[in-house]
């Protein structure tokens, strides 16, 4: 049996693909979570050989989480499955060990399929998503340029995303600068819009 572990913030949604996976003769979901600290507590005390996490999740996001489960329960594969399908993500991803990218789009006999080939070890990526990703090429932002825009995203102040991340305001606003010109915006607010749909930030 193949043992997979569900990271899914939407009850519905988790609940669905528990019942679709419980179907097939050879996979058996052996935990549930609903956001990703809990999907790595839950890796760490089922040691499944599959975790199937989803992008965005409230505590921790699943490609935090996947990183952690990844270094952490050495045997387990992680397969990401979100809606957001976007370039910077795939790349996110695999540098965080997934090893498979699925979107939820994609039909559902795919998902046991995909389960079964990354269970023989191999790698399993969204044929569309990772044509978008070669043609994006790579993040262009820095760690701290993500940082400050992500920091900007609420609408946040100089000032407070300069006390949140303790840096100068000058130094926020050099950061600022360069992440509205690497992602060829007029401003921050378009800059942080840009970013998130590349899956930059």
């Amino acid at each position: 049996m193949i043992r997979v572990m569900l990271a899914e913030d939407q009850g519905m949604i988790r609940g669905a693909l528990a019942s679709l996976l419980g179907l097939e003769p050879d996979i058996e979901v052996v935990g549930e979570a609903a956001d990703g600290q809990e999907a790595v507590a839950v890796a760490l005390a089922e040691r499944p050989d599959i975790a199937l996490l989803d992008i965005e999740m409230p505590v921790k996001d699943g490609l935090t989480a996947a990183a952690e489960i990844a270094g952490q329960v050495p045997g387990c594969r992680v397969m990401i499955l979100t809606t957001f399908g976007r370039p910077g993500y795939l790349r996110t991803a695999m540098e965080a060990g997934a090893v498979a990218f699925l979107v939820k789009d994609s039909p559902a006999k795919e998902l046991a399929a995909a389960i079964r080939r990354v269970q023989a070890g191999e790698r399993v990526i969204d044929p569309g998503l990772a044509a978008a990703a070669l043609s994006a090429g790579p993040n262009p932002l820095s760690a701290r340029e993500r940082d400050v825009l992500a920091a900007a995203a609420d609408g946040s102040t100089i000032g407070d995303i300069a006390r949140r991340l303790h840096l100068s305001e000058g130094t926020v606003r050099n950061y600022l600068s360069s992440a509205i010109h690497k992602t060829h915006a007029r401003n921050r607010i378009e800059a942080v819009r840009r970013a998130k749909a590349q899956g930059w930030v």
